[in-house]
Formats: C-alpha cells, structure tokens, sequence
C-alpha cells in the first residue's frame, strides 16, 4: 500500500494538467481520422452505388452492418486488451490496420471486396475507443470527465463533417480531370480512400510516443499491471467469434454448453426469420453473429470474471443505458450517411457543395453540441445526482421536429437552415453516455464497460439504423420516408433513459460494494 500511495502521489499532478490536455488532443486527431475513414463512405454513396449497380440496402449494409458488427465484436477482446495491456501501443496498431483497410477500398473492384475492406477498417478502428475512454479516465478526474469525453466525441462531428467536404472535393476534381478513369484506372471515389487512409500510418506513429497513464490513478484506485495479458485475450477472442465459441464452451462443459448451444439456436431461428420477410441475407446473417457473439462472451465473462460480469451485465441501469443511448445511435448514425445521399438525390445539389455545407454544419454543429452537452451535463450531476441524463433526454426530444421539416421541405434553403440546429442538439448525448459508461464500473473494467457501450451504439445503431432507413428507401419509394421513419426507436429511447434516470445514483454508489460481493480481488487474479 505504501509503495502504490507513493506512486500515486508522485503523478497525481498529471491528472487534468497540460500533459493530460495534450494526450487529450492527439487522441481526439485519432478520432477525427477514425470518423473520416469511417464516414467517407457517404458522400461516394451516389458514385459506388452506380460503379457496383447496388441498392440503398446495400449501401446501409456497407456504411452499417459490415463495419458495425465487426467493429463491435472485436471491440469486446480489444477493449478487455485495452484493460490489461498498453493502451497506446494498441491503438498504434489499430490505426496502422484500419488506415491500411481504408486505402485499399480504393482498389475494390466489386461489392464483396468493398465489404471486406470495411469490416478491415471496423476491425482496427475497434482499438480506439476503449483505449482513449481509458486513457482519458485516468487522465481526468470524475467531475470533469464528461467534458473530457465530450472533447474526445467531438472527433466524431469534425471528423465525419471534414470527410463529406473531402470526399465530395476528391470526386469532384478527379472525375472532372479523369472522365473515364485516372492512373491505375481508379474512379473518384477510389481516389477519395485512398487519400484518407494513407495520412494514418504516419499519425500512427505519434500515437506511439504518448505516455502510458497510472491505470486508476484519477481516482486513487491504483490496479497493478497485468502480468499475463496475451493468453487472456485470446480466451477473450474465443469467447466472442465463432465457431472457437462454442469450442470453449465446450471445454468448460455441462450446463455452459447447453446454454451456448441454445442461444446459438434462438439467433439462427430469428436471423432465418429476418431472411425470409426481407431477402436481406447478409444484412441479418451479420447482426445473427454479431447477436450470438454477445450472448456467448456475456456468459463467458459471467464463469472467468464474476465482478466485471456484475457490473455490466448484472446492473440494469447500465442494459438500459445501452440500449438507450444506442436508440439514438440508430437515428443520428443513419441521419449522419444518409443526409448528404438525400440532398444530392432529391435536390440535384452539386456533391462539392453538399459536402462543404453539410460537413461544414456537421463538424461546426456537432462540435459544438457535443462540448456544449459535456459540460451541461457535468453542471447538471454536480446539482443532480443523474442531471446528466435529462440533458441527454433533452438531445432526443428536441430534434425530433427539425427531422420532419428537414426531410420533408421542397427548399434546399430550408433543408441547410434546419439541418443546423437538429446537427448541433443530436450530439449533446455522446459525452455523456461515455461518461455513464465508465462511472458505473470500476478502473479495472473500463476496456470492457467500453466494449459494451459500442454494442449498443454499433451492433444497436450503425448496425441497425443505415440500413433500415436504407430499407424503407426502397419500400417506400422514398429516401425521405426512410430516414423519418427511424423515429420509431424514439418511445424506446424515452422509456430507457426515464429508468436510468431515475436508478442511477443508486447505481453509481453501490459499485464496489456489488464488486466486492461479487469475489473483485480475487477475479483479476484468476
């Protein structure tokens, strides 16, 4: 004990100084490339779509499923990576994946390769997040850490604001000096992944030279390093993608197979179900795995680590956190790739344009929200114990009637005019659903709680939502029908969030204490 006191005291000063403040900026760089990798993808919509001969289904399956559910998979063995082993050297090598993956979208010929290239980038870019909600918790203290978080969130809005206006500039000045093809017969849209993906291997190395904080050392709970991470990981790994799943289980025998087994069952009888009333056999074969994945790491966790299994998987308040916050995930994640799609479809807008105006509103806007929720809500817990998620409440609510003006409107003018504010409030919530995630756990569990809080807001929103607008595109015979009808999800939202608001402090208080009786200190060892 005295030697950890010691080493706490020793660098309690970085915990929110300048060098925390730095490590905060090169990770939100990490961001803004993550989402430009990411969201590039939708303002070439229009160009791949008539290169490849694919639907709007398709391409919400490309923007969503494809990327999300692998990226929510692998985010559950990295993010528990992320909790035993070196944070800044994982996402070194994450970046230097999902950057090498983006660029070789640019040489995808047909829709199976493109789709192989995006489940690459979800599969690198799932080294991020755990590892910078991690980083940052240790780096600021709890009152300011929805702020913290909320600056690092902001990446997503600049990063997916500067890919439509990059992406659209690209097309535009390479179709125009290329008509039938540049150097190596690459289209616009080629050229445009691979001027994203490139520039990441160098930011790859900067990321290396960040200092690796005091796991817990915001809350002077100091976890001692993982003697043993590799093996651990890889039982992590198996836990989660199939068919080494149902081989662990296996080994553990009895009742855990048969558990495992029957859950493998109820999905493969659902995902059928889905086949047969859309057609959509990719799209509902993804989420089937990524659904079995789930279930099959939860009751994994539940025999290897019982603390960290109660206080995500045990904890109400935390289930209905996650699938609140991934409800709106499914709205904004959607409204995100299909907005700039919808202007150049229903009002012939130029791609550049398009780009520079809703990327601009969406970086400036999202921006904006997303700081401006983070520190609303942190003023709102330091008043009220769950303060912070009537703000988040708020984000849902008051966006709803700018959605029906900006997708309903004949005016391309009002189209703009709307589509400011409803960009600005739809990303107040994103700071603060980190900042849930991570304070109902403890330091040591944090990869993990991250991992869970992207199976909502991935496997839930970007593998649901892009789609099922996309979808209803193509019902409907409408794209503007198809993003409306996302509001669906909102009842769901209101009812998750009502609850959590009402059992979070309780839930917060009691962490250790549930830890404890769950056997924490004798689960890190086993």
């Amino acid at each position: 004990m005295n030697d950890a006191a010691a080493i706490l005291e020793a660098r309690k000063g970085e915990v929110g100084g300048p060098y925390a403040r730095y490590v905060l900026g090169v990770l939100v760089l990490v961001y803004v490339l993550n989402f430009i990798d990411r969201q590039i993808i939708s303002i070439l919509a229009e160009d791949i779509k008539a290169d490849l001969g694919v639907t709007d289904a398709d391409m919400g399956f490309l923007y969503g499923t494809a990327f999300g559910v692998f990226y929510s998979l692998f985010g559950i063995p990295l993010g528990r990576l992320a909790d035993m082993w070196y944070r800044g050297r994982l996402m070194t090598i994450g970046l230097s994946v999902w950057s090498a993956m983006t660029a070789l979208s640019g040489f995808a010929q047909n829709f199976g390769q493109l789709a192989a290239a995006r489940i690459g980038v979800g599969i690198g870019e799932a080294t991020a997040s755990p590892c910078a909600f991690s980083m940052i918790s240790d780096y600021f203290p709890r009152e300011k850490r929805a702020t913290a978080l909320a600056i690092y969130s902001s990446g997503l809005y600049l990063g997916g604001g500067l890919s439509l206006f990059i992406g659209g500039v690209i097309v535009q000045s390479w179709n125009s000096a290329f008509p039938g093809g540049g150097p190596l017969g690459l289209a616009g849209w080629q050229a445009a992944f691979l001027a994203v993906g490139l520039p990441g291997l160098l930011l790859a190395l900067w990321v290396l030279t960040l200092r690796e904080p005091l796991r817990g050392m915001s809350e002077g709970i100091l976890s001692p390093p993982e003697p043993s991470p590799w093996p651990k990981f890889f039982t992590e790994l198996s836990s989660v993608i199939p068919p080494f799943t149902l081989v662990q289980a296996a080994r553990v025998g009895g009742r855990a197979f048969a558990v495992n087994l029957s859950g493998l069952v109820v999905v493969v009888l659902g995902a059928t179900a889905m086949i047969m009333l859309t057609g959509d056999t990719l799209q509902w074969g993804a989420i089937g795995i990524g659904c079995y994945s789930v279930f099959s790491w939860s009751q994994s966790l539940k025999r290897r680590d019982p603390p960290t299994y109660q206080l995500i998987w045990g904890t109400p308040t935390f289930l209905l956190a996650i699938l609140g916050f991934g409800s709106i995930a499914f709205v904004t994640y959607a409204v995100s790739f299909w907005s700039a799609p919808y202007a150049i479809r229903t009002f012939g807008a130029d791609p550049a344009i398009v780009g520079l105006i809703i990327g601009g509103v969406g970086a400036a806007g999202g921006f904006i929200g997303v700081i401006a929720g983070g520190r609303l809500a942190d003023w709102a817990k330091s008043r009220w114990p769950a303060g912070d998620i009537l703000v988040a409440t708020l984000g849902v609510l008051i966006p709803a009637p700018l959605m029906l003006i900006v997708y309903t409107t004949e005016s391309l003018t009002i189209f703009y005019l709307a589509f400011t504010p409803m960009a600005i409030i739809n990303s107040c919530w994103v700071g603060i659903a980190a900042a849930t995630s991570q304070n109902l756990v403890l330091p040591r569990m944090r990869g993990a709680a991250t991992a869970t809080y992207f199976l909502g807001t991935t496997l839930v929103g970007l593998g649901l939502g892009p789609y099922f607008a996309g979808k209803m595109s193509l019902v409907t015979g409408s794209l503007g029908m198809g993003i409306l009808s996302l509001l669906v999800a909102a009842p769901v939202t209101l009812v998750c969030l009502w609850v959590v608001w009402r059992q979070l402090p309780q839930a917060e208080a009691t962490r250790v204490e549930r830890a404890a009786t769950a056997g924490e200190g004798r689960a890190a060892q086993a």
